[in-house]
């Protein structure tokens, strides 16, 4: 086996006294594909800038192999003291070699006064790959990057002959590529066999066993200190070692690190909308002399889940606060219906205040403070003391007086998000919520998200996330086209046209079939499939409410923990049922679509 390019051995690092990281020991190989998953603040961007040399551990040992160019590229590039996004690019480059940035990717020759977030992280991509690494570590690679961009960078990486570890939220691009994961997780780095296809299933395991050990711990507390107090006083002498060891089990459940749950998230739908949201009537808007859209037209009900995608720069973000009122059209008109409370999740996250603290970013919002009250938030209508708020999107008690500054992207998106969801609302508008977001704040919001009683606006690159999430699209393609389409991202790449092409068969040792003959007129439907066919709609209707009510249960707090094997029989169910309704839904298409074909009612 080949020498490993890095190794971190025995790693410690804390900050102002509380632990980050302990005992921490890795090793990456070469051409190994690895993804690196845990919670918002659990520690993966910095055991990623300790790979990379840039952060010293207080403890431990990095070890690269001489000769092995190890490239990192971080969430936010510094770009100050660069012209151009070609120079920054191009820095660790000979002059002679700055071909090579432009090779990776064009259009670098923007002011990087000027540039978008979006450009910014094609220069630190094209600064990375022009210097050939032999590993690549990435963290989040795809925030800020359009779909075409993302598309291109999965297909660059799988064809990649380095070894990279990356931080992503994008499921789609994570499931691909990786083939093992390291799981930071409570100050330990785990290391699973495979990628983060296996994770979940992985990281469930990992929690039963450990709800299982501490709960056989528990009962063995338990037990020895019933001992202790019934017994103690006949015999006290000779029974010492058996209270020394009641209190080693003590201090051994005491130093078990609770693992941290999921986000108390949830959004409340306002008053009903009017059953119109937004009407647009062939709006048009220009930037400079660039048009982003023209005679664009739009009818948007209560409850759809509208996506927009493109390009960087072909002008979502203009679109959506034109829909929404924010911006005038240069020409046509847009109508909003009537009672409509929007929360507005902006992909700049513009309403914190990076100086402020997080207990200011919320009692400090003029909708969310409680006046002459600086210890709570309305939420939803209620008050609430701003401690016990936060910890509900994971925040502890220390981080409420400290600075926004402090946090991670992940963990302002959490805070962005808590401004948002303590308001009432029946109009969400979320431009690029995903970047950052941990896998779990992520399942979750989708969640919210599908069960919201609202209408919802969003843009996004995450393919994933829009498939789960839309039912329009609309598709701006540049040239001030903007195209409607039924569905979410797989839909529109099937209605253009664009649906991967599935494997060919393998070829049979036969010679080749004849010209199909037509096909004969369907036949009528047998008695026995038109009664089937009346009763698959109210059997699907009882799956879904079955599943509705499993998944009521599972979302009750700390229930895994609890009550692991009703978790277990649970989680269980709601599979078997999403099975059945999976089957019924497409035993229901089968027996409809002749129906319909021969107009039988």
């Amino acid at each position: 086996m080949a020498p490993p390019l890095l190794s971190l051995t025995d790693i410690a690092l804390g900050f102002g006294g509380r632990p980050l990281f302990s005992g921490v020991s890795l090793v990456i190989q070469p051409g190994e594909r690895l993804c690196v998953v845990g919670r918002n603040g659990s520690g993966k961007s910095t055991l990623m800038k300790i790979m990379a040399g840039l952060t010293e551990p207080d403890s431990g040992e990095r070890f690269v192999q001489p000769g092995v160019r190890v490239a990192y590229l971080p969430q936010d590039p510094d770009l100050s003291g660069f012209a151009t996004l070609g120079d920054y690019a191009a820095a660790e480059l000979a002059p002679a070699e700055r071909w090579r940035a432009e090779a990776a990717l064009d259009g670098l020759e923007v002011d990087v006064t000027v540039a978008s977030g979006g450009e910014r992280r094609r220069a630190a991509l094209a600064r990375l790959i022009a210097g050939e690494p032999e590993l690549m570590l990435l963290d989040e690679p795809t925030n800020h990057l359009d779909i075409a961009t993302i598309e291109w960078l999965e297909e660059y990486l799988a064809a990649s002959r380095a070894a990279y570890a990356i931080i992503s939220h994008d499921r789609a691009i994570l499931t691909r590529l990786t083939r093992a994961t390291l799981w930071v997780d409570r100050g330990e780095v785990r290391r699973g066999a495979e990628g983060f296809a296996g994770f979940e299933a992985w990281r469930d395991r990992v929690f039963e066993e450990e709800a299982a050990a501490r709960h056989k711990l528990d009962r063995l507390i338990k037990d020895e200190a019933r001992w202790a107090v019934e017994g103690i006083s006949a015999r006290r002498t000779r029974n010492q070692g058996r209270l020394r060891r009641l209190e080693t089990l003590r201090a051994e459940r005491r130093a078990q690190i609770a693992r941290t749950g999921t986000a108390a998230m949830a959004l409340q739908a306002g008053g009903k909308s009017g059953k119109l949201v937004v009407e647009a009537k062939a709006v048009s808007k220009t930037i400079g002399n660039r048009l982003l859209f023209k005679d664009f037209s739009i009818r948007i009900g209560r409850g759809e889940r509208v996506a927009l995608v493109g390009p960087n720069g072909v002008g979502k973000t203009t679109l959506l606060k034109v829909l929404t009122g924010e911006l005038e059209p240069e020409e046509g008109s847009v109508r909003l219906g009537t009672n409509l409370e929007m929360a507005v999740y902006d992909q700049n996250r513009a309403a914190l205040v990076t100086g402020a603290s997080l207990w200011e970013s919320l009692t400090g919002d003029p909708a969310l403070g409680v006046r002459g009250n600086s210890d709570q938030v309305m939420v939803r209508g209620r008050p609430r003391h701003v401690v016990g708020y936060l910890k509900d999107f994971l925040f502890d008690e220390r981080q409420a007086r400290g600075p926004v500054s402090a946090l991670s992207g992940g963990e302002r998106a959490r805070l962005l998000l808590a401004r948002i969801m303590a308001r009432q609302s029946n109009l969400l508008v979320l431009d690029e919520p995903t970047n950052g977001l941990d896998v779990e704040t992520l399942d979750l919001l989708q969640e919210l998200i599908a069960d919201f009683d609202g209408t919802v606006l969003l843009v996004s690159h995450d393919r994933d996330f829009l498939d789960r999430m839309a039912t329009t699209t609309i598709a701006m393609e540049g040239d001030g086209k903007a195209v409607i389409y039924a569905g979410g991202w797989s839909d529109y790449r099937a209605q253009r046209g664009e649906r991967p092409p599935k494997p060919e068969p393998k070829k049979a040792a036969k010679p080749a079939p004849k010209a199909e003959p037509k096909r004969a007129a369907p036949a009528r439907l047998t008695f026995a499939q038109q009664r089937r066919l009346d009763e698959l709609p109210g059997e699907i209707d009882r799956l879904e409410a079955e599943i509705a009510r499993l998944e009521d249960f599972l979302s009750t707090p700390d229930l895994f923990t609890r009550e692991p094997a009703k978790f277990r029989k649970a989680s269980e169910g709601l599979a078997e049922r999403q099975q059945r309704l999976a089957e019924a839904e497409e035993e229901w298409l089968e027996l409809e679509e002749p129906r319909e074909s021969l107009g039988q009612g």
